[in-house]
């Protein structure tokens, strides 16, 4: 796999579609066109953060100035009733924290460290979790959580204020508790009680049911667990990240693909998600970097899932079919998204292939 023509396939095809969005937060594309979203929508980093990817990759300064305005206009949500919710971290990362990254921009960084101030007020002191969404279920928990914890351990680091640090290893430690099974299988949601923080049960969420396997919580526990143990180097979350990856790779399809949930019952008649396997890439590429032992083994493992993603799924050479990767699926519970192309896989499938070509401004 050539990762240099991969990237410029890809900017062909941005090239175009930053032509056709104009200011929609794509979501979800069907026969080659994305829907639009809200600002508030957790989806709404990804774009631009794949803007600012190409930019770094690139110089050229139209990707920089398209990129400009997103975190500016994310921010908008905190003074109006929106629904910004545990997922700030994919917002705010790509967009305000990059932005600063590359720039130093400090209207970035302000933005950047006002979203960890917001998520660290979502932390539940009882039961020690992060609240998920805006429901009336105030004691959820979800696993995606994980990979937004990249936020508080940088606002810790930027600012030196230990908090943030330690809601993050808090967030940490019940994954390891609760989340991640001793086999490596992940569950979505856990319930507690807000009150007293006692685990109450494991619910399905956007997999089959509370004990299977949804694929792209594996791939979002690989990576977040990763990312815990480059910031913190705490062996066990090195160890555990090990683990679902190994799980998550002992049961791809024989395409090298993802189904959408490892435990479906007759898997064989179920969707893929191409968004989880772009994830779980990435996220292997971490692993790759801070195991000294086992590191090539994640690496090439990494590499092979996307060129799996690429034969079986990539829509490159379709420069004006809006996305990057086709057979994603959102929410099968729900039959939403099904067989689509998401935004967020995209972002993941580029942030993957910039790591291989040597980028290193990484954000999650």
């Amino acid at each position: 796999m050539k990762e240099a023509e991969l990237i410029q396939k890809i900017e062909a095809k941005m090239v175009f579609m930053l032509e056709h969005l104009g200011d929609c937060v794509p979501w979800y594309g069907e026969d080659g066109v994305y829907h639009g979203w809200q600002e508030d929508s957790w989806v709404s980093g990804f774009w631009p953060g794949m803007l600012w990817i190409l930019y770094d990759l690139t110089g050229r300064e139209s990707y920089k100035q398209a990129a400009w305005e997103w975190d500016g206009r994310i921010e908008q949500c905190y003074l109006r009733n929106s629904n910004l919710h545990h997922d700030v971290g994919f917002q705010f990362l790509p967009t305000a924290v990059m932005k600063y990254k590359l720039t130093g921009d400090e209207d970035g960084r302000r933005r950047g460290l006002f979203a960890a101030n917001f998520l660290a007020g979502r932390f539940n002191l009882a039961g020690s979790f992060i609240r998920a969404w805006n429901l009336d279920k105030i004691g959820w928990s979800i696993i995606d959580s994980t990979m937004n914890l990249s936020l508080l351990f940088w606002a810790s680091n930027e600012t030196k204020d230990p908090r943030f640090r330690q809601i993050g290893v808090a967030q940490a430690e019940t994954v390891l508790k609760h989340f991640i099974r001793p086999d490596g299988s992940v569950c979505h949601i856990l319930s507690f009680d807000p009150e007293t923080g006692a685990f109450l049960e494991p619910l399905g969420g956007q997999g089959y049911d509370k004990d299977s396997s949804w694929s792209r919580g594996q791939a979002w526990a690989i990576y977040g667990m990763a990312n815990v143990y480059r910031y913190t180097g705490d062996r066990r979350f090195l160890d555990a990240a090990k683990r679902v990856a190994h799980y998550f790779l002992a049961n791809l399809e024989e395409t090298g693909i993802p189904c959408w949930d490892f435990r479906v019952p007759h898997r064989e008649k179920e969707p893929w998600d191409s968004s989880a396997g772009a994830i779980a890439a990435s996220g292997l590429l971490e692993l790759a970097e801070v195991d000294e032992w086992d590191g090539s083994f994640y690496r090439k493992a990494a590499m092979r899932l996307l060129e799996s993603l690429t034969e079986h799924c990539g829509a490159l050479e379709e420069v004006e079919y809006q996305g990057l990767l086709k057979h994603g699926t959102g929410e099968k519970p729900k039959g939403a998204q099904v067989d689509v192309s998401l935004i967020y896989g995209d972002y993941f499938y580029l942030e993957a292939l910039a790591k291989l070509h040597g980028w290193n401004h990484r954000v999650f």
